[in-house]
């Protein structure tokens, strides 16, 4: 195939146009208009909560989101170590430290057991990431986290629309944060939003993200803030994209489940993500894992594919081997998960062509290195 596929695309099949141009029209470009305050009604009413405060950018929502709880020094927030390395940041940039903690194998999200067990006197907080869009087994992380008065934090980068048992992924927990750079199932551009039912947070939210100024005494700052907001372009275009995301998740359901029938005679060699009963994946990324039986490498895949136009993504690095945050421990289903784990092409725009070119890759290369 002589064109590239790539492993994300955003797709614009709605009013993208239209209110971007009516923000130029109108001059309101900036952290203020009327795009803002739709976009944060209609992203809460979607999620099913009492609030949704924009911000910049998903790494920043889940500061926001920290710095609501009164995470600070001293304190511990357990994190699973797979997840991509922002979840951990947001916690350093608060003062405290993450506390890693290994993933389930079959979901690949965080194990309630592990969690459990990294819990101390210190732990004040969770952050649990549906990885790839898959919802983990909140009922087992809610019980853990309310015997031990442990606030919960959805990182919910990669999960807009999910459910778990009729919940919206970001209604769950205490508190949750979603992220629509241009890769997500909805996008902004860049850009992020905080979701939570609690009255005080979500205050607190609005007034350290427009720099600490008084609500009700302009240029007036009782503390010190951020500028963290969201622009009203950025929002006309997440509007426009809320209005269209079951079309984008039917359309991410259809490539998830193309991949599954064409990939199922395969399960001898790769498996896919496991889904909890009563959930729903949303397939941010279709996910694949080789089996120990196919000799080629994860990485080795990944080049063959390279050449053949076909673009994917490694699964995360776990964080306790990188440098920021290197550990001499060992975090044993996280690390096969990353080792033999890869994101394959998954958006909207893929044809059945595509996906079939993709699978019929995979299966050549499968051929050539099983056992």
């Amino acid at each position: 195939m002589d064109k590239r596929i790539s492993v994300a695309s955003p797709a614009f099949s709605g009013n993208e146009k239209k209110y971007v141009n009516d923000c130029i029209d109108t001059t309101w470009i900036s952290s203020n208009g009327k795009y803002i305050d739709k976009f944060e009604s209609k992203f809460a009413d979607y999620c099913g909560v009492k609030h949704a405060l924009s911000c910049c950018n998903g790494t920043v929502a889940l500061h926001l989101a920290l710095m609501a709880l009164d995470i600070k020094e001293g304190d511990e927030v357990v994190v699973p170590t797979l997840t991509y390395i922002a979840s951990a940041n947001a916690v350093r940039y608060c003062g405290a430290t993450p506390v890693f903690a290994d993933s389930d194998r079959l979901t690949w999200n965080l194990d309630p057991c592990a969690f459990e067990k990294a819990i101390t006197d210190k732990t004040r907080a969770v952050i649990v990431v549906p990885l790839y869009g898959n919802p983990a087994d909140m009922d087992a992380i809610m019980k853990i986290a309310r015997q031990h008065n442990i606030y919960v934090v959805e990182d919910a980068a990669e999960a807009h629309g999910a459910t778990y048992k009729g919940k919206k992924v970001g209604s769950i927990g205490d508190i949750a944060a979603f992220s629509f750079f241009g890769n997500k199932i909805i996008t902004t551009g860049e850009g992020g939003m905080v979701t939570t039912n609690n009255d005080d947070f979500a205050a607190r939210i609005r007034l350290l993200k427009g720099q600490g100024m008084d609500p009700t005494r302009r240029y007036w700052f009782n503390i010190i803030g951020y500028n963290y907001r969201m622009t009203n372009i950025e929002a006309a275009i997440g509007l426009a994209q809320l209005e269209k995301i079951d079309e984008h998740l039917r359309r991410r359901q259809e490539v998830c489940d193309s991949y599954k029938r064409r990939l199922g005679e395969l399960s001898e060699y790769i498996e896919f993500q496991k889904v909890q009963k009563d959930a729903t994946h949303v397939q941010w990324m279709f996910s694949i894992l080789l089996k120990d039986n196919v000799k080629g490498t994860r990485d080795e895949l990944i080049a063959f594919l390279a050449k053949n136009n076909i673009e994917t993504r490694p699964v995360f690095y776990p964080m306790h081997v990188m440098p920021p945050y290197y550990e001499d421990k060992t975090y044993p289903n996280a690390e096969y998960i990353s080792k033999r784990g890869l994101n394959l092409p998954t958006h909207g725009l893929l044809t059945e062509e595509d996906i079939a070119y993709v699978c019929d890759k995979i299966r050549e290369f499968i051929w050539l290195n099983k056992e």
